[in-house]
């Protein structure tokens, strides 16, 4: 079964500001329960009919990469684990493994399609649950 984008990811130098500007232009909404801040690193947007959501992720570095925009995907019935290795069966390759990057569970990997534009493969909803029933977090 095939991955979903759980949502498009926008590299920038100021990702509150950047969404701010966004959720104004497209009339999205922030989590109520978890606000975008000044300074925070990664500042997600939703448009409240389709739930397509837009994450702004700040870049410390001077110069952005010049890929900026790319898809988080979530595997569908396949693990994290199992969706990476069917991908690097079918041409994808990995640019950076940053899995358990927080501690246990947590991460994505960094692939790229056969014509190197980038992607990050998340957890699926199945292990997300997990989590949060194991722990109380995600």
């Amino acid at each position: 079964m095939a991955s979903f984008i759980s949502h498009t990811s926008i590299d920038c130098h100021d990702a509150f500001a950047l969404s701010e500007w966004w959720r104004m232009t497209l009339g999205y909404e922030t989590d109520p329960a978890d606000p975008n801040r000044p300074g925070d690193d990664e500042c997600p947007i939703s448009d409240p009919d389709t739930g397509h959501t837009l994450l702004f992720l700040q870049v410390g570095d001077h110069v952005l990469p010049d890929k900026r925009i790319h898809f988080d995907l979530r595997p569908r019935e396949r693990t994290q684990h199992a969706e990476t290795t069917w991908l690097l069966e079918h041409g994808a390759t990995v640019v950076a493994d940053r899995r358990g990057i927080y501690g246990p569970g947590s991460g994505w990997t960094v692939m790229a399609d056969p014509e190197g534009n980038h992607f990050c493969v998340l957890r699926s909803p199945d292990e997300l649950a997990s989590l949060r029933a194991g722990s109380g977090t995600a």
